[in-house]
């Protein structure tokens, strides 16, 4: 990502990129800075000069926190997993900013629909994401300058609810600025978001998608019944705020038509042509010709001219050829006002969305309780998410922002209790499509009585899944109603990085293998994907080859043999196949001249192969 943000500065800016050397003596592609300073110098805003923008302690933490790298890995976890082998949807558990940033390289401009439902600000010290740069209530006073250095009050009233706002933008922030990077460049982000942070997210939004990127706000009417308990407003609805990757590249698709709008088409002339709808034949004069200014003489012999501050829609030339087509109206008796006939074969066939969406059309909240419900078995005493979101909802979503027939990726990393992957099923199983989903659900094991969160997405995703394929009878056997389950966990390599004075002889042999004891090879597999940048949901299959353990991912996109030990026929074999990757084990060679031995073979039988040992 950064060596194309490089390229793309370089044919703006030749001038400004120069050459030097990293770490490891190779020469990279850089930008001066000091010249790229230089090209912009009349455009740059610095230091205390004032300018538009949202700010709030903790800020600059926050596009730290994006950037920084993390020493973390994904590890498939088959036994909660459905259909592991063959499924391209995938279930995440972990914390979103951590799986964010591994999945950079592997959906980097690939997701055409992201759906979220943040945790919205309530104003406590009880915050699900505790981030590092999540402040204290003293550190955030100190550094919005409400404490000096000697924790005395500079201010008379000192702010409260301001820390909870820092804390919940700065929790937001990174998280958005890595999902852009994953949204394709005709891709679209939908994020729900109540009263409290609509304004504040939308400047955040216009920020890291970009103000131009603003599609629009719609507004969710989610209660069926309003609480009449309340004192000055009753809430009867949330906020949806819609970001295109590029305005210009993203048109959203039609919504069907309603019964109520074909209903306004009937053919009281039976016309063989179908239903049509009498429609006004006139226009407003502003922008009429002189042509379109005439007495209209009807075949009954009436005669009629447009109203005041309105023209006829047609010139009269025009107009006798509608009369001899029979695209004009009279009325029943032949002696009315003339009117166009628009037939509904000819008409747009659907309707565009609106920014309202009321509960009759995509649901509200209690429909959303009683579809968790009829997935999930709960317990007496376990609690019943309060503030699910409706299917009906997500999948106007998918309606307007997905096709069935591209395998678009709908990505929702707020996961919660599985709405997105449950709509996302249905909407396959209604058109026929072949959507893929990444959920994304931060760990909680429960506390031993109540199921923790990401056991009750993934319960109803297998529950929504069984209710499809059941529904769809045998059709339903080519549905893809599994996900591959993967959870976030520390590298699988060993820190093997010691001081000599700090390495004992006699633990010289534990420092040997580079891999940690608990991983298996499946494990070092997808940290493979991850650091090639390759899809998670590659099929994989396992085979025996000279006594010896094979993954081979998509047909030889890579063939892996993480054995301790690697026979020479074994390399020759995988060498045979030609894959595009390949991959070992380092400790898996007696010695550095039978690793280099191993990649000569490549370089004679298979020299496109890229050979790899970890």
């Amino acid at each position: 990502m950064t060596d194309g943000n490089i390229e793309k500065l370089a044919e703006l800016f030749p001038a400004v990129i120069t050459e030097s050397v990293d770490d490891d003596g190779n020469v990279k592609m850089t930008v001066d800075f000091d010249l790229l300073r230089q090209e912009l110098s009349d455009h740059l805003v610095e230091g205390p000069q004032e300018r538009y923008r949202l700010d709030w302690p903790g800020k600059r933490a926050a596009a730290f926190t994006a950037n920084a790298p993390i020493a973390k890995t994904l590890r498939p976890v088959r036994e909660v997993s459905v259909d592991f082998d063959t499924t391209k949807n995938l279930f995440i558990e972990g914390d979103n900013l951590d799986v964010l940033k591994l999945l950079q390289e592997s959906y980097l401009g690939k997701v055409k629909l992201i759906y979220i439902d943040p945790p919205y600000n309530t104003g406590s010290d009880r915050f699900v994401y505790e981030d590092d740069f999540a402040e204290e209530a003293d550190e955030y006073l100190r550094r919005s300058g409400q404490l000096n250095d000697l924790g005395e009050r500079v201010r008379a009233n000192i702010e409260s609810s301001g820390r909870f706002h820092s804390d919940w933008l700065s929790m937001m922030y990174p998280r958005l600025t890595l999902a852009r990077n994953l949204l394709a460049s005709d891709g679209v982000i939908f994020v729900s978001i109540g009263d409290a942070e609509a304004a504040a997210l939308k400047h955040v939004l216009d920020e890291v998608m970009g103000a131009s990127n603003f599609v629009a706000t719609v507004i969710w009417q989610k209660v069926y019944s309003p609480m009449n308990s309340a004192t000055q407003f009753a809430s009867v609805h949330d906020y949806i705020h819609v970001y295109a990757r590029n305005a210009s590249d993203w048109t959203s698709n039609l919504l069907p038509r309603t019964a109520e709008q074909d209903a306004a088409y009937k053919n009281v002339d039976n016309d063989p042509r179908g239903s049509w709808k009498a429609a006004d034949a006139t226009a407003a004069a502003g922008h009429a010709t002189p042509s379109q200014f005439y007495e209209l003489v009807t075949p009954a012999g009436n005669r009629f001219t447009p109203p005041p501050g309105r023209a006829w829609l047609y010139t009269e030339p025009r107009y006798q050829e509608m009369l001899a087509d029979r695209r004009v109206w009279f009325g029943a008796d032949g002696n009315g006002r003339p009117a166009i006939k628009r037939f509904l074969t000819e008409v747009k066939q659907g309707r565009v969305a609106q920014t309202f969406w009321p509960y009759s059309e995509v649901g509200h909240t209690q429909d959303a309780k009683k579809e968790l419900l009829a997935r999930v078995d709960f317990a007496e005493d376990d609690t019943v998410f309060d503030t699910p979101k409706p299917t009906q909802l997500v999948r106007r979503m998918l309606a307007l922002a997905t096709s069935a027939s591209s395998e678009d990726i709908v990505m929702d990393f707020f996961g919660g209790s599985g709405t997105t992957a449950d709509a996302v099923l249905q909407q396959n199983a209604e058109d026929g499509g072949n959507r893929r989903f990444i959920l994304v659900q931060l760990p909680d094991d429960g506390d031993g009585r109540k199921k923790g969160i990401p056991d009750v997405a993934r319960e109803r995703i297998r529950s929504a899944g069984h209710a499809v394929v059941e529904a769809a009878g045998l059709t339903g056997r080519g549905n893809d109603v599994g996900f591959r389950a993967l959870k976030v966990d520390s590298s699988n390599m060993i820190d093997v990085l010691r001081k000599p004075d700090d390495t004992a002889q006699l633990l010289l042999d534990e420092l040997e293998g580079s891999v940690k004891a608990d991983r298996t090879n499946e494990d070092l597999l997808f940290q493979v994907l991850l650091d090639w940048g390759l899809e998670l949901t590659m099929p994989i299959t396992v085979e025996r080859i000279h006594e010896h353990e094979v993954h081979v991912v998509e047909d030889g996109a890579v063939i892996a043999c993480f054995d301790d030990s690697v026979s020479a026929e074994v390399i020759l074999d995988i060498a045979k196949r030609e894959p595009i990757r390949a991959v070992f084990r380092d400790s898996g060679f007696a010695s550095d001249a039978a690793r280099i031995n191993a990649e000569q073979v490549f370089r004679e039988i298979s020299p496109a192969t890229d050979v790899k040992a970890i």
